[in-house]
């Protein structure tokens, strides 16, 4: 297999790489779909559905980390990656932020629909008159504070990697990944300490849906800039050749982004102080 792609590389004619067959995204796939039906088992109390949900997601995980193995593979170790793909996986990167940004755009819909014309049964108020909002000033903007903070460290990374100051680059990732755990925390800690709760009307459930898949984005941003972290001291990334990583500030960013609406949108306009 090597022998060929050395040989592929030296006589083809075009700069793009032509992927070899992989197994991965079927498995991926078929994973996925698993996933999806173990986790509606949970959800709807079957019994020894916590069982099979955690054995789909662990062979989930599995296929996804061969899949990227082979990936990484092609970009650091035979030099599949030309510029001409990294543009090509840039656009992929920032069409997949799109999606993104529409998921968490339909949920804003519905927020701002709700607040802004409250039905009846709500008193014709928002938040509604039976909910007890949550400070905006207390632990949310701690959690403001320490996103953005997260954005500095990441850009200050970046700017380190292209500069070639490689323990710049592994402390601004370390501060990076250490912020999301804190700001991780903080979420899960006001969760607890809540009012209200996710079965609380539209409110609730709208609150906790937004802010969730928000708390999720940062545990998956944070695991990125990990993995970033491990192939950086493997010496995956040069001043030129460092795209996942660039994936990885972009979707940060993303992240960040959001917060700030979240931030402005639902804890402070949304709330009854």
């Amino acid at each position: 297999m090597t022998n060929f792609n050395v040989f592929q590389n030296k006589y083809e004619q075009h700069p793009f790489h032509l992927v070899n067959p992989s197994p991965w995204p079927l498995y991926t796939s078929f994973s996925l779909f698993s996933m999806a039906i173990s986790f509606l088992l949970y959800f709807n109390f079957y019994k020894n559905g916590y069982l099979y949900m955690l054995l789909t997601l662990i062979v989930f995980v599995f296929f996804l980390f061969r899949w990227f193995i082979d990936i990484i593979i092609e970009s650091t170790y035979e030099g599949n990656h030309t510029f001409k793909v990294q543009a090509g996986l840039r656009y992929g990167v920032l069409l997949f932020i799109v999606s993104e940004i529409m998921f968490f755009f339909s949920f804003f819909w519905s927020f701002l629909h709700c607040s802004l014309a409250p039905a009846i049964d709500m008193g014709n108020v928002w938040p509604p008159k039976y909910i007890i909002t949550l400070d905006p000033w207390g632990l949310p903007l701690v959690n403001t504070v320490i996103l953005l903070s997260s954005g500095v460290t990441v850009t200050l990374a970046h700017k380190a990697i292209i500069g070639n100051q490689r323990q710049l680059v592994t402390l601004g990732i370390i501060a990076t990944v250490l912020y999301g755990f804190v700001f991780s925390g903080i979420q899960y800690y006001e969760y607890l300490e809540a009012p209200f709760n996710i079965n609380d009307g539209i409110y609730g459930s709208l609150f906790f849906m937004l802010t969730g898949f928000h708390g999720f984005h940062v545990a998956v941003g944070s695991i990125f800039l990990f993995v970033c972290l491990i192939r950086h001291i493997n010496y995956h990334f040069s001043a030129t050749q460092h795209i996942g990583f660039e994936a990885a500030i972009w979707y940060w960013h993303f992240v960040d982004v959001v917060w700030i609406f979240l931030f402005l949108c639902v804890y402070i306009w949304g709330s009854d102080i």
